[in-house]
């Protein structure tokens, strides 16, 4: 099986138009006229106006209704189980049944609505000067009439209200009961092994499951999960009886203040139930300071100004039927995260309040615009600075998903599935993002919609061939046999991929006189026969992920394919000189009697005509060259139009001529190349043993030479190189785990003239990595439309993949830019409380084998270690910039830098 992920998620575009000071955009549901959910109203608000869009095949302006079309729209939603429509605008709020006016709420002069959230049927308004006020729909049971009820809340005014959210819970989490009363008395009535089953997430069903045995591994008799007929959702839910039993929903608003508190209040009555201290300040757990209400705080009232702003709030159920209640707010240029967990430990707290806390999730996203390293582009005016409306969007439904939009500068998918964790993929592809709003509509079913910073409106869906319950985004294709290699033709836009089957083998090869004799064994019928690998390459579309017809080569038997690649050849059928063939080696591996030996092809995919109904049959195979070589080919690669290839313990340079490749040049290695990595004419090649060295292809003369090499031993897994500006690097990794970067460093004592290379950083990552690749950094931001300075233009990423299925980059950065984080990341080594009481310093410290005459080089910073920050408190961030010298900003905009230029997939 193969699995195609990407990180950035790509929205499959349905329509897209250019409209004029759209501010941001909400989409509302006609729950009179339809059954369905389909979205019946699109309305986008200006400065000064609204816009009212009315959606079916075709999306036309609604020129007569009763909404408020000559003022901005603050909010506009649904009541009532989707039956009415409410729109807020600054000076009042309107109730509508479909298109049709009903009610109408005149607020008091001189009030100015600047936001809204709506629990049904509750809605709450904060104004300008920091008011609460409250609309409750009230419907009559016979239907004749439906109003809002106006009521102003009474609360604390000794500090304005900056933020607001209304909340439905669905939990049973938001309560003020003690849960240890209701344990105690389930625990009675049960015995004691009954009760340890029933304390956990799942409950098993005790007729069934006798001891522990069965308990571990299982009934034969019966399922002790339950039916299996049961849906995948179904089984991925926890059977309990908390669970199971029904949860009256219960309604809060939740409030910020000016003066950093957070306050949760019962709806509708309005009584404070929690209030925590400082939010802004980001703890790492949120506790109940209602006790601490009346103290004097003369002394903490000053520190108040010093706190970022809380720009906006939001709490929202996420996971199985929404029973994770999450708070969410934009701090600053920052997102906090939160998850509600039960909390049962304040007894002096009065029995009103909440029992619960909040702990601080790790999510390590930068949302943050991007400052510095960026330029102007040439002719381009300064930008004009726009207020970003709403960062945080609730979505129900969106290609089956449910969760968080953040819009903004760096705008993510916030999405939690019924597994119940919670994935952030980030949606860079169009830049900033000012708003978003799902819209489901019989053309673009299940999807959404945004605006740019460019005011283009973009209606889109999410692909479905992905599944979005996975750190990045992952697509599986199924291809019932062993995939070993793949490779990319990028003229043709095609894969090639190197797969095997197993399959049974009754016979020996036995090779006399350079013929070939096969011996057929016969055994009863309990022996087990040995299983043998059988080789092939085909040519998939990327398209649909379907196999090219009539591409697939199978190799002979007892034959292995160690090595695939696209190299670029001369020719003169194309404008750059070069056409890029497919090329791989193989092994015959007949035993250690007979002398290794392999074969070396040579392929040209080329474009015909495809048959009728048939149109994947255009891309075909032209073989090149297919011959047989003196020992097994192990790599290739291609250098100023030549082919490279290691065949036994020789590299030969071949070039190609009347479709056959001639050898011009080679050189004698160590024991066994098993990769080999190409930039200019530099050759970096890896031995299996020997560790690895520099070669120099001087084409003009047709000679190969060796630069120089590190002569210490080791076991090579992957290589590649390290490219910063004017400074190459070359990266390795070893059997230990070890990722090393050495140069050639001439003028350097220890390398002997340049005959050595010289091993300048060294980190042991943990996993044993065997694939790098390079890609330049990228020099475009998702938050500006500058581009980088000219000294990222000139920086690779280099990305490394492991055994384990982990993926990291190694990234070269300024000397200043390093000496902050690396005290940055000494002081974290100190001050954080690692997991289990590890020592980071100790598991990133260079690994070995046996004692040497050589000490750590180090000079690599963990970037795993460094993104902590992120999580840390303000108070926290104080006290290491203090020791540091330096600001929160500055090692902010340096991660934010590192982010954005390596955020290619």
């Amino acid at each position: 099986m193969a699995l195609l992920i990407k990180h950035v998620l790509f929205g499959g575009i349905c329509y897209s138009v250019e409209l004029l000071f759209s501010s941001w955009v909400v989409e509302v549901t006609d729950g009179s006229k339809s059954d369905d959910d389909s979205h019946a109203f699109l309305i986008l608000s200006r400065e000064d106006s609204t816009m009212i869009l009315q959606t079916g095949q075709e999306i036309m302006e609604l020129e007569n209704s009763g909404f408020n079309t000559i003022s901005p729209t603050i909010f506009a939603g649904n009541l009532g189980n989707n039956k009415y429509i409410l729109q807020v605008s600054p000076s009042e709020v309107r109730l509508l049944q479909g298109a049709e006016e009903i009610h109408k709420v005149e607020l008091e002069a001189g009030t100015q609505v600047k936001h809204c959230s709506i629990a049904d049927p509750y809605t709450l308004l904060l104004t300008e000067t920091g008011e609460l006020v409250m609309l409750e729909l009230r419907e009559e049971s016979s239907g004749s009439e439906v109003k809002l009820s106006l009521l102003h809340p009474n609360i604390d005014q000794s500090s304005k209200s900056s933020s607001i959210c209304t909340y439905k819970d669905l939990s049973g989490m938001f309560t003020s009961k003690l849960e240890m009363e209701e344990v105690t008395k389930t625990s009675e009535s049960k015995t004691p092994k009954s009760s340890f089953l029933d304390t956990g997430n799942f409950s098993f069903n005790q007729s069934t499951v006798d001891d522990e045995d069965e308990l571990l591994y299982g009934d034969s008799t019966g399922d002790i999960f339950g039916d299996t007929t049961k849906t995948e959702e179904e089984k991925e839910m926890p059977s309990s009886e908390s669970a199971t039993k029904k949860v009256e929903p219960t309604f809060w608003a939740i409030v910020g203040k000016e003066n950093g508190k957070l306050e949760i209040y019962s709806m509708p009555e309005f009584k404070l139930s929690y209030c925590v201290r400082d939010f802004p300040v980001g703890n790492k757990v949120l506790t109940d300071n209602t006790t601490d209400l009346g103290q004097s705080r003369t002394g903490m009232e000053k520190s108040h100004s010093d706190l970022p702003v809380v720009k906006e709030l939001m709490i929202v159920g996420m996971g199985y039927k929404q029973t994770r209640p999450y708070i969410m707010a934009i701090v600053g240029d920052e997102l906090y995260i939160y998850e509600a967990f039960p909390y049962n430990g304040a007894p002096e707290l009065d029995t009103s309040h909440l029992k619960l806390r909040y702990h601080r999730v790790s999510h390590g996203l930068l949302i943050r615009e991007r400052k510095q390293g960026m330029t102007k582009k040439k002719g381009e005016d300064d930008e004009e600075e726009k207020e970003q409306g709403k960062y945080l969007t609730q979505f129900t439904d969106v290609s089956g998903y449910n969760g968080v939009f953040v819009s903004g500068p760096c705008p993510y998918w916030l999405i939690m599935t019924t597994r119940g964790s919670l994935r952030c993929h980030p949606m860079s592809i169009d830049g900033w993002i000012t708003c978003f709003a799902p819209f489901h509509n019989v053309n673009c079913p299940k999807g959404f919609l945004y605006f740019n910073r460019q005011d283009e409106l973009r209606i889109s869906v999410l692909p479905t061939h992905l599944s979005y319950d996975a750190p990045w985004p992952v697509r599986k294709v199924p291809l019932r046999c062993t995939p070993h290699y793949i490779q990319y033709h990028q003229e043709t836009k095609i894969y090639a991929v190197v797969t095997s089957t197993s399959e049974l083998c009754n016979k020996i090869c036995r090779i006399r006189d350079d013929e070939k004799e096969y011996e057929h064994i016969e055994r009863d019928d309990r022996y087990i026969y040995p299983t043998l690998e059988k080789y092939s390459m085909q040519l998939f579309s990327p398209v649909s992920w379907e196999v090219i017809p009539n591409t697939k080569i199978e190799t002979d038997e007892w034959e292995t394919i160690i090595c695939l690649g696209i190299v670029y050849l001369t020719s003169q059928g194309t404008i750059s000189g070069l056409h890029g063939y497919l090329a791989f080696g193989t092994n015959y591996s007949y035993g250690e009697e007979v002398a290794s030996r392999g074969r070396m092809f040579l392929y040209d995919i080329i474009e015909v005509v495809p048959e009728p109904g048939k149109p994947l049959t255009k891309n075909k195979l032209k073989m090149i060259y297919d011959k047989e070589q003196k020992g097994p080919v192990t790599a290739v690669a291609s250098v100023d139009g030549d082919l490279v290839a290691a065949i036994g313990q020789k590299i030969y340079i071949f070039q190609l001529k009347d479709d056959d490749l001639s050898a011009v040049a080679f050189i004698d290695t160590n024991v066994y190349i098993h990769s080999i990595q190409v930039i200019h004419n530099i050759l970096l090649v890896a031995d299996i043993i020997k560790s690895v060295c520099v070669l120099r292809y001087q084409s003009d003369m047709k000679v190969l030479s060796i630069v120089s090499r590190d002569i210490k031993p080791m076991e090579v897994f992957g290589i590649e190189f390290l490219v910063d500006n004017t400074q190459l690097g070359f990266v390795v990794a070893d059997k230990l785990k070890n990722l090393m970067i050495f140069t050639y460093s001439p003028e350097a004592r220890e390398s002997h003239g340049g005959q050595r290379l010289v091993r300048k950083a060294d980190i042991n990552i943990g996993s044993n990595m065997n694939t790098m690749f390079r890609l330049r950094c990228k020099i475009t931001d998702p938050s500006t439309s500058k581009r980088a300075s000219g000294v990222v233009e000139k920086k690779h990423v280099t990305f490394i993949a492991s055994l384990d299925g982990s993926i990291g980059y190694v990234l070269p950065i300024k000397e200043a830019v390093y000496r902050r984080l690396l005290m940055l990341q000494n002081s974290l080594n100190i001050n954080l409380q690692h997991i289990a009481g590890l020592n980071p310093k100790a598991f990133r410290s260079y690994k070995q084998s046996h004692k040497t005459l050589s000490n750590p080089q180090k000079c690599i910073l963990d970037g795993e270690l460094v993104w902590n920050f992120l999580n840390l408190s303000v108070n926290e961030r104080n006290e290491i910039n203090k020791k540091l010298g330096t600001t929160t900003d500055q090692l902010l905009d340096d991660l934010t830098e590192i982010d954005r230029i390596t955020a290619h997939f």
